[in-house]
Protein backbone atom coordinates (compact mmCIF):
# COMPACT_ATOMS: atom_id res chain seq x y z
CA UNK A 1 0.00 0.00 0.00
CA UNK A 2 1.36 3.43 -0.92
CA UNK A 3 2.06 6.16 1.63
CA UNK A 4 -0.91 8.14 0.29
CA UNK A 5 -3.19 5.10 0.61
CA UNK A 6 -2.00 4.46 4.14
CA UNK A 7 -2.71 8.08 5.05
CA UNK A 8 -6.15 7.84 3.45
CA UNK A 9 -6.97 4.84 5.61
CA UNK A 10 -5.57 6.56 8.70
CA UNK A 11 -7.78 9.56 8.05
CA UNK A 12 -10.81 7.28 8.26
CA UNK A 13 -10.00 6.15 11.81
CA UNK A 14 -13.18 6.63 13.81
CA UNK A 15 -14.72 6.20 17.20
CA UNK A 16 -13.21 2.89 18.23
CA UNK A 17 -9.91 3.14 16.40
CA UNK A 18 -11.24 1.14 13.44
CA UNK A 19 -11.92 2.54 10.00
CA UNK A 20 -15.04 4.63 9.70
CA UNK A 21 -16.85 2.91 6.86
CA UNK A 22 -18.28 6.11 5.37
CA UNK A 23 -15.01 8.00 5.19
CA UNK A 24 -14.12 11.52 6.22
CA UNK A 25 -14.52 14.45 3.87
CA UNK A 26 -16.60 17.63 3.55
CA UNK A 27 -19.32 15.81 1.57
CA UNK A 28 -19.86 13.28 4.37
CA UNK A 29 -19.71 15.99 7.03
CA UNK A 30 -22.43 17.97 5.25
CA UNK A 31 -24.55 14.82 4.91
CA UNK A 32 -24.26 14.26 8.68
CA UNK A 33 -25.39 17.83 9.34
CA UNK A 34 -28.44 17.32 7.14
CA UNK A 35 -29.09 13.99 8.80
CA UNK A 36 -29.37 15.68 12.20
CA UNK A 37 -32.36 17.63 10.89
CA UNK A 38 -33.81 14.82 8.81
CA UNK A 39 -33.91 12.34 11.69
CA UNK A 40 -35.07 14.78 14.35
CA UNK A 41 -38.62 13.35 14.49
CA UNK A 42 -37.28 9.85 15.15
CA UNK A 43 -34.81 11.23 17.70
CA UNK A 44 -37.59 13.02 19.56
CA UNK A 45 -39.75 9.90 19.53
CA UNK A 46 -36.90 7.85 21.02
CA UNK A 47 -35.90 10.35 23.71
CA UNK A 48 -39.52 10.84 24.71
CA UNK A 49 -39.93 7.09 25.27
CA UNK A 50 -38.19 7.38 28.64
CA UNK A 51 -38.40 9.54 31.74
CA UNK A 52 -35.93 12.38 31.63
CA UNK A 53 -36.53 14.91 34.36
CA UNK A 54 -35.57 18.54 33.90
CA UNK A 55 -32.09 19.04 35.31
CA UNK A 56 -30.87 15.60 34.31
CA UNK A 57 -27.65 14.79 32.43
CA UNK A 58 -27.26 13.24 28.96
CA UNK A 59 -24.49 12.29 26.54
CA UNK A 60 -24.60 11.78 22.77
CA UNK A 61 -21.87 9.37 21.68
CA UNK A 62 -20.56 9.85 18.14
CA UNK A 63 -22.38 13.16 17.89
CA UNK A 64 -20.67 14.26 14.68
CA UNK A 65 -21.17 17.92 13.74
CA UNK A 66 -24.60 18.20 15.41
CA UNK A 67 -26.11 14.89 16.49
CA UNK A 68 -29.03 15.27 18.89
CA UNK A 69 -27.35 17.92 21.02
CA UNK A 70 -30.08 20.52 20.50
CA UNK A 71 -32.86 18.05 21.27
CA UNK A 72 -31.17 16.79 24.43
CA UNK A 73 -30.43 20.33 25.59
CA UNK A 74 -34.10 21.23 25.21
CA UNK A 75 -35.29 18.12 27.03
CA UNK A 76 -33.03 18.41 30.08
CA UNK A 77 -33.56 22.16 30.37
CA UNK A 78 -31.14 24.97 31.26
CA UNK A 79 -30.36 23.37 34.61
CA UNK A 80 -29.43 20.09 32.93
CA UNK A 81 -26.15 19.00 31.36
CA UNK A 82 -25.45 17.60 27.88
CA UNK A 83 -22.16 16.22 26.59
CA UNK A 84 -21.41 15.44 22.96
CA UNK A 85 -18.51 13.10 22.22
CA UNK A 86 -16.79 12.39 18.91
CA UNK A 87 -13.35 11.12 17.98
CA UNK A 88 -13.00 13.33 14.91
CA UNK A 89 -11.42 16.67 15.97
CA UNK A 90 -13.06 18.43 13.01
CA UNK A 91 -16.49 17.23 14.07
CA UNK A 92 -15.79 18.23 17.67
CA UNK A 93 -15.08 21.79 16.55
CA UNK A 94 -18.15 21.86 14.30
CA UNK A 95 -20.35 20.56 17.13
CA UNK A 96 -18.96 23.21 19.48
CA UNK A 97 -19.72 25.88 16.89
CA UNK A 98 -23.22 24.43 16.45
CA UNK A 99 -23.82 24.66 20.20
CA UNK A 100 -22.58 28.26 20.29
CA UNK A 101 -24.73 29.26 17.31
CA UNK A 102 -27.82 27.71 18.92
CA UNK A 103 -27.06 29.28 22.30
CA UNK A 104 -26.86 25.86 23.96
CA UNK A 105 -25.13 26.97 27.13
CA UNK A 106 -25.70 23.60 28.82
CA UNK A 107 -23.84 21.65 26.09
CA UNK A 108 -20.19 20.62 26.21
CA UNK A 109 -18.47 18.77 23.34
CA UNK A 110 -15.41 16.63 23.97
CA UNK A 111 -13.08 14.50 21.88
CA UNK A 112 -13.04 10.84 22.78
CA UNK A 113 -13.47 7.18 21.89
CA UNK A 114 -17.05 5.89 22.18
CA UNK A 115 -15.81 2.48 23.33
CA UNK A 116 -13.48 3.96 25.94
CA UNK A 117 -14.62 7.47 26.81
CA UNK A 118 -12.47 7.80 29.97
CA UNK A 119 -15.44 9.59 31.54
CA UNK A 120 -16.54 8.70 35.08
CA UNK A 121 -18.82 5.70 35.43
CA UNK A 122 -22.50 6.18 36.26
CA UNK A 123 -22.35 9.89 35.41
CA UNK A 124 -25.36 10.33 33.06
CA UNK A 125 -29.09 9.85 33.38
CA UNK A 126 -29.36 9.22 29.64
CA UNK A 127 -26.80 7.82 27.18
CA UNK A 128 -27.60 8.09 23.46
CA UNK A 129 -26.05 6.95 20.18
CA UNK A 130 -27.36 7.14 16.62
CA UNK A 131 -26.05 5.53 13.41
CA UNK A 132 -22.85 4.74 15.28
CA UNK A 133 -22.99 0.99 15.88
CA UNK A 134 -23.61 0.22 12.21
CA UNK A 135 -20.11 1.52 11.40
CA UNK A 136 -18.28 -0.68 13.90
CA UNK A 137 -17.05 -4.28 13.81
CA UNK A 138 -17.67 -4.62 17.57
CA UNK A 139 -20.86 -2.74 18.47
CA UNK A 140 -21.12 -4.60 21.78
CA UNK A 141 -18.01 -2.76 23.04
CA UNK A 142 -19.75 0.60 22.62
CA UNK A 143 -22.98 -0.68 24.19
CA UNK A 144 -20.95 -1.88 27.20
CA UNK A 145 -19.44 1.60 27.54
CA UNK A 146 -22.90 3.14 27.30
CA UNK A 147 -24.08 0.94 30.17
CA UNK A 148 -20.98 1.86 32.20
CA UNK A 149 -21.71 5.56 31.73
CA UNK A 150 -25.39 5.47 32.69
CA UNK A 151 -26.52 5.89 36.28
CA UNK A 152 -28.50 3.14 38.03
CA UNK A 153 -32.10 3.72 36.96
CA UNK A 154 -30.97 5.71 33.91
CA UNK A 155 -31.61 4.89 30.25
CA UNK A 156 -29.59 3.89 27.20
CA UNK A 157 -31.05 4.88 23.82
CA UNK A 158 -29.88 3.70 20.38
CA UNK A 159 -31.12 4.45 16.87
CA UNK A 160 -29.61 2.31 14.13
CA UNK A 161 -30.40 1.35 10.53
CA UNK A 162 -30.97 -2.16 9.24
CA UNK A 163 -30.26 -2.43 5.54
CA UNK A 164 -31.99 -5.75 4.89
CA UNK A 165 -34.89 -3.94 3.20
CA UNK A 166 -34.00 -1.38 0.52
CA UNK A 167 -36.69 -0.66 -2.04
CA UNK A 168 -36.62 1.32 -5.25
CA UNK A 169 -39.74 0.72 -7.31
CA UNK A 170 -39.91 0.64 -10.24
CA UNK A 171 -36.39 -0.80 -10.11
CA UNK A 172 -33.45 0.69 -11.96
CA UNK A 173 -30.07 -0.93 -12.73
CA UNK A 174 -28.15 2.18 -11.63
CA UNK A 175 -29.83 2.03 -8.20
CA UNK A 176 -28.93 -1.67 -7.95
CA UNK A 177 -25.31 -0.91 -8.82
CA UNK A 178 -25.04 1.92 -6.26
CA UNK A 179 -26.59 -0.35 -3.63
CA UNK A 180 -24.03 -3.04 -4.42
CA UNK A 181 -21.19 -0.54 -4.12
CA UNK A 182 -22.49 0.89 -0.86
CA UNK A 183 -22.96 -2.50 0.83
CA UNK A 184 -19.50 -3.61 -0.32
CA UNK A 185 -17.68 -0.51 0.92
CA UNK A 186 -19.67 0.09 4.10
CA UNK A 187 -19.28 -3.51 5.23
CA UNK A 188 -15.71 -4.08 4.10
CA UNK A 189 -14.16 -3.92 7.60
CA UNK A 190 -16.66 -6.18 9.30
CA UNK A 191 -19.36 -3.65 10.17
CA UNK A 192 -22.79 -5.21 10.68
CA UNK A 193 -25.13 -3.49 8.22
CA UNK A 194 -28.11 -5.26 9.83
CA UNK A 195 -27.34 -4.19 13.39
CA UNK A 196 -30.75 -2.58 13.85
CA UNK A 197 -32.46 -5.91 14.49
CA UNK A 198 -29.80 -6.82 17.04
CA UNK A 199 -30.33 -3.80 19.28
CA UNK A 200 -32.62 -5.47 21.86
CA UNK A 201 -30.22 -8.40 22.14
CA UNK A 202 -27.21 -6.10 22.53
CA UNK A 203 -28.95 -4.12 25.27
CA UNK A 204 -30.12 -7.26 27.06
CA UNK A 205 -26.70 -8.91 26.93
CA UNK A 206 -25.17 -5.72 28.35
CA UNK A 207 -27.37 -6.11 31.43
CA UNK A 208 -30.15 -3.61 30.80
CA UNK A 209 -33.79 -4.18 31.74
CA UNK A 210 -37.17 -2.83 30.58
CA UNK A 211 -36.01 -3.04 26.97
CA UNK A 212 -38.22 -1.73 24.19
CA UNK A 213 -37.86 -1.55 20.42
CA UNK A 214 -39.66 0.06 17.51
CA UNK A 215 -39.02 -0.35 13.78
CA UNK A 216 -39.73 2.38 11.26
CA UNK A 217 -39.96 2.16 7.48
CA UNK A 218 -39.99 5.65 6.01
CA UNK A 219 -41.07 6.26 2.41
CA UNK A 220 -39.48 9.53 1.29
CA UNK A 221 -41.48 11.57 -1.25
CA UNK A 222 -40.14 13.90 -3.88
CA UNK A 223 -38.82 17.01 -2.14
CA UNK A 224 -37.49 15.18 0.93
CA UNK A 225 -33.68 15.22 1.06
CA UNK A 226 -33.44 11.65 2.35
CA UNK A 227 -34.97 10.47 -0.89
CA UNK A 228 -31.44 10.86 -2.28
CA UNK A 229 -29.59 9.34 0.69
CA UNK A 230 -28.07 6.50 -1.38
CA UNK A 231 -26.41 8.68 -4.05
CA UNK A 232 -25.42 11.14 -1.32
CA UNK A 233 -23.71 8.34 0.61
CA UNK A 234 -21.92 7.18 -2.52
CA UNK A 235 -20.75 10.74 -3.20
CA UNK A 236 -19.11 10.82 0.22
CA UNK A 237 -17.60 7.39 -0.38
CA UNK A 238 -16.35 8.28 -3.85
CA UNK A 239 -12.66 8.70 -2.87
CA UNK A 240 -12.64 5.31 -1.13
CA UNK A 241 -14.52 3.56 -3.95
CA UNK A 242 -12.10 4.86 -6.58
CA UNK A 243 -8.96 4.32 -4.49
CA UNK A 244 -9.92 0.74 -3.65
CA UNK A 245 -10.79 -0.02 -7.27
CA UNK A 246 -14.47 -0.82 -6.75
CA UNK A 247 -15.52 1.57 -9.54
CA UNK A 248 -14.04 4.29 -11.75
CA UNK A 249 -14.86 7.99 -11.56
CA UNK A 250 -16.60 7.90 -14.92
CA UNK A 251 -18.92 5.07 -13.86
CA UNK A 252 -19.78 6.82 -10.59
CA UNK A 253 -20.56 10.04 -12.44
CA UNK A 254 -22.91 8.23 -14.83
CA UNK A 255 -24.59 6.20 -12.07
CA UNK A 256 -25.19 9.31 -9.97
CA UNK A 257 -26.90 11.11 -12.84
CA UNK A 258 -29.05 8.11 -13.74
CA UNK A 259 -30.19 7.48 -10.15
CA UNK A 260 -31.00 11.12 -9.44
CA UNK A 261 -32.97 11.38 -12.68
CA UNK A 262 -34.91 8.24 -11.75
CA UNK A 263 -35.67 9.54 -8.26
CA UNK A 264 -36.88 12.84 -9.71
CA UNK A 265 -39.93 10.90 -10.89
CA UNK A 266 -42.55 11.34 -8.12
CA UNK A 267 -44.06 7.93 -8.99
CA UNK A 268 -40.87 6.13 -7.90
CA UNK A 269 -41.15 4.67 -4.41
CA UNK A 270 -38.06 4.83 -2.23
CA UNK A 271 -37.43 3.06 1.09
CA UNK A 272 -33.65 3.31 1.81
CA UNK A 273 -33.76 0.93 4.79
CA UNK A 274 -35.37 0.21 8.12
CA UNK A 275 -34.69 2.27 11.23
CA UNK A 276 -34.71 0.67 14.68
CA UNK A 277 -35.24 2.67 17.87
CA UNK A 278 -34.35 0.77 21.04
CA UNK A 279 -34.14 1.68 24.69
CA UNK A 280 -33.29 0.02 27.99
CA UNK A 281 -32.82 0.92 31.63
CA UNK A 282 -30.01 0.14 34.02
CA UNK A 283 -31.46 -1.54 37.08
CA UNK A 284 -31.53 0.83 40.09
CA UNK A 285 -29.84 -1.88 42.14
CA UNK A 286 -26.95 -2.46 39.72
Amino acid sequence: MSDSSQQGRADEQDLTGSAYALGRNPVETERLRRQALELEPEAAALVDRVDRPVGSSAIDLGCGPAGVLSLLAERVGPSGRVVGLDRDPAHVELARAFARERGLANVEVVEGDAADTRLPAASFDLVHARTLLINLPDPAAVVAEMVRLVKPGGHVLVHEPDLAVRICFPPHPAWDRLTELFLTVAGRDGADLFVGRRLPTLLREAGLVDIGVEARAEIYPLGHSRRFVLPDLIEGLRPIIVEQGFAAEAELHDLDGEVRAHLDNPDVLILPGLGFLAWGRRSPSS
